[in-house]
């Protein structure tokens, strides 16, 4: 089972590609994606930021 460090790691990245798609959403002007897209940012920053953590035994 991976660890915090990696849990974290991995959902930081998705915030990344989020923030990537918003761009090009906003450019395009297109509010479905952009509502979809501030839905999944919430779902994982629920998880990052959850306490306890993920992991029983945290690494950090």
């Amino acid at each position: 089972m991976p660890g915090e460090k990696e849990i974290n790691v991995n959902l930081f990245e998705r915030l990344d590609l989020l923030d990537r798609l918003e761009r090009v959403a906003r450019k395009a002007n297109c509010e479905p994606v952009l509502q979809e897209i501030e839905f999944e940012r919430k779902l994982i920053e629920r998880k990052l930021y959850q306490k306890p953590p993920l992991t029983e035994n945290s690494e950090i």
